[in-house]
């Protein structure tokens, strides 16, 4: 078992004034990695992660209720990609432009998406994958890093 230490900073001079941040974050017992470097053609869907309540549900499943870190990086410096969390019942979409990185603090009952501006904050549900779809006619390099306990 490993510690998954995690720092995330920001830092900006702006008017001759040091702005931003330093925040790390600590994740112990890790004992799985799960890393990948995916070319993803333009114009097509591409599913870069599933999960499922055991790592035998499925060809290639991370065990949703294990991991304790995915994050999702679009590696292009200048390809803009959209990324789908995708759940049980819906989905919810974000778009991811070149060097950015969206991270989720593990995939059991994880997110819910609703199509309304009020949050409800229902039970949330399990992530059952993971897919990105490149815009416009460029391919993206992506990259996802997961750490299960």
């Amino acid at each position: 078992m490993a510690d998954l230490t995690v720092t995330v900073t920001e830092s900006i001079i702006l008017n001759n004034t040091k702005r931003g941040s330093t925040n790390t974050l600590t994740v112990s017992d890790i004992t799985d990695t799960f890393e990948r470097l995916v070319t993803c053609p333009h114009s097509q869907t591409t599913t870069i992660a599933t999960f499922n309540s055991n790592v035998y549900g499925s060809a290639g499943a991370l065990d949703l209720e294990n991991c304790k870190y995915i994050r999702v990086t679009n590696l292009s410096t200048t390809g803009v990609l959209d990324i789908a969390i995708v759940t049980e019942n819906t989905n919810y979409q974000v778009v991811m432009t070149g060097g950015t990185s969206h991270i989720l603090c593990q995939a059991d009952t994880a997110v819910i998406a609703e199509a309304d501006t009020t949050p409800n904050f229902p039970t949330l549900e399990d992530i059952t994958s993971i897919q990105v779809k490149p815009r416009a006619s460029e391919d993206c390099d992506v990259e996802i890093f997961v750490a299960s306990v």
